[in-house]
């Protein structure tokens, strides 16, 4: 014990003393040790309590405090907190404050307390990051103007099937267009979901994937039958650059938030999995506060597509300075006489030619540069644009 605790002990324990024995007047005494009556009975009532314990100094604790979180709104954030155990204390600050707005919500660093105290959340492990280069990805300054869409990683199911979840969001306002367990990521499958999308939310003028299959291929122009039949849609495909998804970082964010709170444990079946995902997909967008919507869920932001599905396709057209030019059956344009061989998926479709020079034009499918016909030998070639 400090020298200097020790002294108020002692000095204490002779008051005990004094007071115990009843000589003096107890008024007197305590004007002799320059304390109140109060301080006095509080003394001899910790030694009586404590012994000679009791008289050290304590720390003073305040009994009621003016800014504490009241029980009832405490309350309400564990509540929210265990029915949505993955939201942080921003999104639940939100969410409270719109169902109960006769609370004063308190700071979203005082709801973070209030969980850590209640064992509800765990500091997040930290990881050393390199700084990511900047996104190719243009911000969309409106809903439809981007979408982004990919196969979240498969996982095994209890029937031990696979589950294959392709999903589809808008960049502008995070909503979750489609979220759907495929037993297998093929075009065939995919495309039925694609279309269900376009007929339901309209057309994007741009679709956002990776290089991989069914979105793309190492062929010509990186074409698949999906980003063909985009096209002919009037719609640009966008890919990001190989081995680069933090490209499409925005998806990626929303595929872990759909693994943590959709995918574990997994589901017996694909239709039992499919009706987790269509409850995660409605939180998500309707109920879900997120942070770079100013707190606000997706649903508040998005609107249709003023771009309505077609019944037909149209025949892709090009400008005037375009030469156009069909290729046959399998693909092939006709050029000099001689067959220059493109790919099965551009069958009897309309390709543009805009020339560079007497003998070497650029060659477009729709919008998208397929490559430089280069016509300055007797073998017209198709090589990659510079």
């Amino acid at each position: 014990m400090p020298w200097k605790e020790c002294s108020v002990v002692d000095e204490r324990l002779r008051f005990i003393v004094a007071a115990k024995d009843g000589d003096e007047n107890f008024s007197e005494l305590c004007r002799q040790f320059g304390i109140s009556r109060k301080t006095g009975y509080k003394w001899l009532d910790r030694y009586d309590e404590h012994g000679p314990c009791g008289l050290q100094a304590r720390a003073p604790i305040a009994h009621q405090h003016p800014h504490r979180t009241p029980d009832a709104v405490v309350d309400v954030i564990l509540k929210a907190r265990k029915e949505h155990p993955f939201w942080g204390p921003k999104k639940l600050r939100a969410f409270i404050a719109e169902r109960h707005p006769e609370f004063e919500m308190p700071a979203a660093s005082t709801i973070g307390e209030l969980l850590k105290q209640h064992g509800l959340i765990r500091p997040r492990r930290r990881r050393p990051r390199a700084p990511l280069p900047g996104s190719p990805i243009q911000p969309s300054d409106r809903p439809n103007a981007l979408w982004c869409a990919d196969f979240k990683g498969h996982f095994a199911l209890g029937d031990r099937s696979r589950c294959h979840p392709l999903t589809l969001t808008d960049r502008y306002s995070r909503y979750l267009l489609k979220c759907e367990a495929l037993p297998e990521p093929t075009t065939k499958l995919s495309r039925v979901q694609f279309e269900h999308a376009f007929r339901e939310f309209g057309l994007p003028d741009r679709i956002r994937t990776d290089n991989g299959p069914p979105f793309a291929s190492v062929g010509i122009g990186g074409l698949s039958e999906l980003s063909v039949w985009w096209i002919k849609l009037g719609i640009l495909p966008e890919r990001i650059e190989p081995g680069r998804p933090e490209q499409n970082g925005q998806h990626e964010r929303m595929h872990r938030t759909l693994k943590e709170e959709a995918t574990k444990p997994p589901c017996a079946t694909l239709l039992d999995q499919q009706r987790v995902f269509d409850r995660f997909r409605h939180e998500y967008n309707d109920v879900r506060p997120h942070e770079a919507l100013e707190q606000k869920p997706p649903a508040r932001l998005y609107v249709r597509s003023a771009r309505v599905y077609p019944q037909l396709l149209r025949e892709l057209e090009y400008g005037e300075d375009f030469i156009v030019r069909k290729t046959d059956d399998k693909g092939r344009l006709r050029r000099k006489g001689k067959n220059v061989v493109l790919t099965k998926l551009l069958a009897n479709e309309l390709l543009g030619l805009r020339p560079l020079d007497d003998d070497r034009w650029e060659l477009f499918f729709g919008p998208v540069l397929l490559g430089v016909l280069d016509e300055t030998r007797d073998e017209p070639r198709l090589v990659r644009a510079a």
